[in-house]
């Protein structure tokens, strides 16, 4: 089963939708070379810890889905870097959404891959293993669960139930 949907812009999606689409209310950065991309979603939340998400998650096959990852919003440690997020591309993610930071963000620019998060440090986060995967999470006034559909590009990000376009 693929989880890919066709980007749309989040502007087309919100005029022709507007009751169908829930805007996540973060000031997101682009980071990754793929600027509008979709996908199904696979959800994680961690803080500060990548060692699950890396061994669990990263390293499956993506088949075009959007990971969601709630790091509860801290500065302290990268939840993304070039190496994982080479990973991702390897095994098919359409992009990647972080309640968190990236570091690497020079390298990160040129993967083809969607990266939204809220800023960069240098700091790699710790690697104890803690964190759910396709579990409930909610950041940005959004509430985000495994399967949903979510549509990001420059001007935004938009989580719909079912596809739109």
């Amino acid at each position: 089963m693929s989880y890919a949907l066709d980007p749309v812009p989040t502007t087309d999606l919100s005029d022709a939708h507007p009751e169908k689409v829930r805007q996540v209310m973060l000031p997101f950065r682009d980071f990754g070379a793929k600027r509008i991309f979709a996908g199904r979603i696979r959800t994680a939340v961690t803080m500060e810890d990548t060692k699950l998400v890396q061994q669990e998650l990263f390293k499956t096959p993506g088949e075009g889905a959007v990971i969601v990852l709630d790091g509860g919003g801290s500065f302290r440690s990268a939840m993304l870097g070039d190496l994982n997020a080479d990973i991702l591309v390897e095994h098919g993610w359409a992009g990647i959404v972080i309640n968190g930071v990236v570091r690497d963000s020079r390298r990160l620019a040129e993967v083809d891959l969607g990266i939204k998060a809220l800023g960069t440090t240098p700091v790699r986060s710790a690697k104890r293993g803690i964190g759910a995967l396709d579990v409930p999470v909610a950041f940005g006034n959004v509430l985000f669960e495994t399967g949903q559909c979510i549509y990001c590009d420059e001007d935004g990000v938009l989580v719909t139930e079912n596809p739109l376009g």
